[in-house]
């Protein structure tokens, strides 16, 4: 079965000190009817982009470690749920849903599918 990331974004001034109870009971919702229906696979909060690491490998074969995000943004995954649905409409309604419980706009992606070898 596919499965696919809600991404949650916040701007770059996002305080999540600001969140209410009220959001988080809707978020504790969402997670329940996601486990209920049996498409929640993971899902997480992430810490704010002030606590990122970016690590580049560079020509010489280095590695560069720099705080802050890998790339300058308006708005950044502040978290995600990994869902397992039978199609693209159906990770959508999550989606729909998690806009509404999040109150910040949502990222729906499929992830990629790659042949497994047999034999």
């Amino acid at each position: 079965m596919p499965q696919y990331l809600v991404a949650i974004q916040h701007p770059v001034n996002y305080d999540p000190s600001r969140e209410s109870e009220g959001m988080m009971r809707d978020i504790d919702a969402l997670n329940e009817e996601m486990e209920a229906a049996g498409v929640r696979v993971f899902g997480g909060g992430l810490q704010r982009i002030g606590k990122a690491k970016s690590l580049r490998a560079q020509p010489d074969g280095a590695v560069t470690l720099t705080d802050g995000p890998y790339l300058e943004a308006k708005e950044y995954v502040g978290g995600f749920w990994l869902l397992k649905c039978a199609h693209m409409s159906e990770a959508l309604a999550w989606g729909r849903k998690a806009v509404i419980a999040c109150r910040v706009p949502v990222e729906v992606r499929e992830f990629l599918e790659y042949p497994t070898e047999t034999g």
